[in-house]
C-alpha cells in the first residue's frame, strides 16, 4: 500500500510537471481516501497549488487527470469535484497490493522510526483496596499501548509500580488492626484485596465520625481534619513503618500478601500481565537519595522545619514539597527512586505513564525535578494522560465504598454477553465449556473495546448493556465478523477452494473488493498513527471500519455461488487475510477473537 501511494505521488508530480511546467514536493501531495458517495480510492485536495500553479482547482485536478490516465497505467480514471481530484486505480495495481499483504506474516514490524527501548508502566495500585472502573481502563491502555509499541519493532518491557506503602495503605492496617479480630480472606469467603478495601472503607467512616465530633466540640474544620486521633495514630504508625517496627511490618506483610494474591487472579482474568515489578516500598529511599543530591547540588532547599522544597516557579509550576519534616517520604520521593531504577534496569529511551490526567500536575513536576537534577533520562518520561470513567450515577469514590468493583463488573459483562448471545442463538454446536470460554471471550472483549474506542485524552461514560451489544461499534460485532470469516474458510476448505491457492489469471474485481484491500493496506499507517499518538482508539476504529467493509462485502459479493474458479478463490483468499488482520488488530487490543460462535 505503502509503495502504491509513492508511486502515485510520483506519478502527480509527473503530472504537474508535464502539464504546469511546476515543481511540487512529493511531501506537499497529501492523499486521503476518496469518500464513499464519490468514485475513486485516492483524493487530491488541488486548493492548495491553485497560487503556485497560476490555475483555479477545477482547471488543475482536470489538467492532472486527463495527463494521468493518458501516461499512467496505474491511474483507470478520475473526476473532479470542486477542488478535490478523485483518482480511479487499476484493478490491476490493487491485485498487486494484495498480493503483497499475502506474502507479509501477521508479526511483520511496522517500522516507524519511533522509540526502540521502551518501558510502559501502568496499573499501579495501591495495596489498600481492589481494582475498580478506573484501574481497568488504566491497565487496558497500557497493555494495548504496549502491544501497539511492539508492532513497531521496539523492545518493550511491561511495568507495575505497586503502591504499596504510605498512609493510605496504613489506614486500612490500623482499621484491620483495631476493628479486624484476626480476620482472614478464607474466613471471610473474600478476595484479599477486597479484605483490604473493606478495612480502608472502615477506616474512612471511623475518621469522618470522629471529625464530625471535634467539629461538634468547636474545632474549626481543617484542624479537626488534622487533629481526629485515628489520622494522628495511622501517621504514628507510617512513621513506625519507615522505622522498621517489627510489629507494624509484620501486619504490613500479611496483608499486602493477601492483596497481591487477589490482584493476580484479577490480572489473569482480565488478560493483562507485566514483565517487571518495582515496589513503592523499594523505591522511596532511592527517592531519598536523589532529594538529598538535590540538596547537596543547591537545587532544593531546607524550610525552617525541616522539609525538603524544591522551586519550580521558573518553570511555570510552583514549589514543591519533596520530604516531610517528620523525614516520611511523598509521592514524588519514590517516584524520582523508580524513574532511575527505571533507567539502570532498561536504559529506555522512551518511559511511558498511564496515569489519569488528575496526575498531569504531578507528571510535570516529575519531569522537571528530573531536569533539575540532571538527569540523562528526563526528556524521555512521557505521560500518556488519560480521562476519568464515569458512570451514569456519577463520579466514583474509593474511600465512600461507591467505586465500580473490577472483578464485579467483568462478571456482570459476562453474563450480560452471555445472555445477548443465547438470545441471537449464536452458540449452536458448542459444548457447555466452549460456550463458556465464548461468553467471556465476548464480555471481556466487550469490555475492553469499549473502554478502547474513546480516545484515552477524553473523559467517558461507561455504559455497560450498550457495551455487550453484537451490533454497531463494540468489541463482539467485530469478534463476530471474525467468526463469521472463520465459517466462511472452513467451508471453502471443505469444498476444496484453498485460502492460499493462486490467482493467476484474475483481472477484474468489484468496487467492494476494491475497498477490502484498501482497508487491509491501511493496516501499517494505523499502527504507525497508534504509536506516535499512543492511542489504542485508533486500532479500535480501523478493526471496525474493517469488520464494515467486510459485512458489505459478504452481502454485496457472492463467494461459493460464484461460478469463476479464480475469482471465488480471490474472494475466499480476500476474507482469510480479513480474518488475520482483525486478528492481528484485535490483539492489539488485548482481546480474543473466537472461530465459532
Amino acid at each position: 500500500m505503502q509503495q502504491l501511494e509513492q508511486t502515485l505521488k510520483a506519478a502527480l508530480g509527473a503530472a504537474i510537471k508535464n502539464v504546469f511546467d511546476a515543481e511540487v514536493a512529493s511531501p506537499q501531495l497529501t492523499l486521503q481516501p476518496t469518500r464513499k458517495e464519490f468514485a475513486g480510492s485516492f483524493t487530491l485536495v488541488t486548493f492548495p497549488f491553485t497560487k503556485t500553479l497560476g490555475k483555479g482547482p477545477e482547471q488543475i485536478g482536470q489538467g492532472i487527470g486527463d495527463w494521468l490516465v493518458a501516461n499512467e497505467p496505474l491511474v483507470s480514471g478520475y473526476n473532479v469535484v470542486k477542488g478535490f481530484l478523485n483518482l480511479e486505480i487499476a484493478d490491476s495495481a490493487w491485485l498487486d497490493v494484495f498480493a503483497q499483504l499475502r506474502q507479509q506474516p501477521a508479526t511483520t514490524p511496522v517500522e516507524t522510526g519511533g522509540p526502540q527501548n521502551v518501558v510502559v508502566e501502568y496499573s499501579s495500585p495501591n495495596t489498600n483496596k481492589p481494582l475498580h472502573l478506573g484501574h481497568l481502563r488504566n491497565n487496558f491502555l497500557g497493555y494495548s499501548v504496549a502491544e501497539i509499541l511492539k508492532a513497531t519493532g521496539a523492545t518493550v518491557t511491561k511495568a507495575n509500580l505497586v503502591n504499596d506503602r504510605g498512609i493510605h495503605i496504613c489506614k486500612s492496617m490500623l482499621a484491620y488492626q483495631q476493628y479486624g479480630q484476626g480476620e482472614t480472606p478464607e474466613q471471610a469467603g473474600i478476595k484479599g484485596d477486597h479484605l483490604a478495601g473493606k478495612y480502608y472503607v472502615l477506616f474512612e467512616k471511623h475518621y469522618r465520625e470522629q471529625v464530625k465530633q471535634l467539629e461538634a466540640e468547636g474545632v474549626a474544620a481543617d484542624v479537626a481534619k488534622r487533629q481526629a486521633p485515628m489520622m494522628l495514630e495511622a501517621q504514628d504508625m507510617l512513621r513506625a513503618w519507615e522505622a522498621g517496627d517489627e510489629a507494624v511490618v509484620s501486619l504490613w506483610k500479611q496483608m499486602n500478601g493477601w492483596v497481591y494474591e487477589g490482584f493476580n487472579e484479577t490480572y489473569q482474568t482480565i488478560g493483562v500481565d507485566f514483565d517487571k515489578y518495582y515496589y513503592e516500598s523499594g523505591t522511596y529511599l532511592l527517592g531519598k537519595e536523589r532529594v538529598e543530591e538535590g540538596l547537596q547540588k543547591g537545587v532544593f532547599f531546607k524550610k525552617d522545619d525541616g522539609s525538603v522544597w524544591v522551586d519550580l516557579q521558573e518553570e511555570g509550576l510552583d514549589e514543591k514539597l519533596l520530604l516531610r519534616a517528620d523525614g516520611t517520604s511523598v509521592y514524588i520521593t519514590q517516584d524520582l527512586g523508580t524513574a532511575e531504577l527505571k533507567y539502570q534496569d532498561f536504559h529506555y529511551d522512551l518511559s511511558v505513564y498511564v496515569i489519569a490526567d488528575e496526575q498531569n500536575y504531578h507528571m510535570q513536576v516529575l519531569k522537571a525535578v528530573l531536569k533539575k537534577l540532571g538527569k540523562p533520562y528526563a526528556d524521555a518520561i512521557y505521560h500518556l494522560s488519560y480521562g476519568m470513567v464515569d458512570l451514569p450515577s456519577g463520579k466514583m469514590k474509593s474511600r465512600e465504598g461507591t467505586v465500580v468493583d473490577a472483578d464485579e463488573l467483568v462478571r456482570e459483562v459476562v453474563e450480560a454477553a452471555k445472555a445477548a448471545t443465547l438470545e441471537k442463538g449464536k452458540t449452536e454446536g458448542l459444548s457447555d465449556a466452549e460456550a463458556e470460554q465464548l461468553y467471556h471471550m465476548l464480555g471481556l472483549g466487550a469490555l475492553k473495546y469499549y473502554l478502547l474506542k474513546v480516545d484515552p485524552k477524553k473523559r467517558m461514560l461507561f455504559n455497560p448493556e450498550e457495551s455487550v451489544s453484537l451490533e454497531g461499534h463494540t468489541g463482539p460485532f467485530i469478534q463476530y465478523s471474525h467468526a463469521r470469516i472463520s465459517s466462511i474458510l472452513r467451508k471453502a476448505a471443505e469444498q476444496g477452494v484453498a485460502a492460499n491457492a493462486s490467482l493467476a489469471g484474475l483481472t477484474e474485481i468489484q468496487a467492494t473488493e476494491r475497498e477490502m484491500i484498501q482497508e487491509l493496506g491501511r493496516y501499517a499507517a494505523v499502527v504507525t498513527e497508534a504509536a506516535r499518538t499512543q492511542s489504542p482508539a485508533v486500532v479500535a476504529q480501523y478493526a471496525y471500519d474493517l469488520a464494515k467493509a467486510y459485512n458489505r462485502f459478504y452481502t454485496e459479493v457472492p463467494i461459493f455461488i460464484e461460478p469463476n474458479a479464480a475469482k471465488k478463490a480471490f474472494r475466499v483468499a480476500l476474507s482469510a487475510q480479513t480474518a488475520k488482520a482483525l486478528k492481528v488488530s484485535m490483539g492489539l487490543l488485548g482481546i480474543q477473537v473466537p472461530e465459532r460462535m
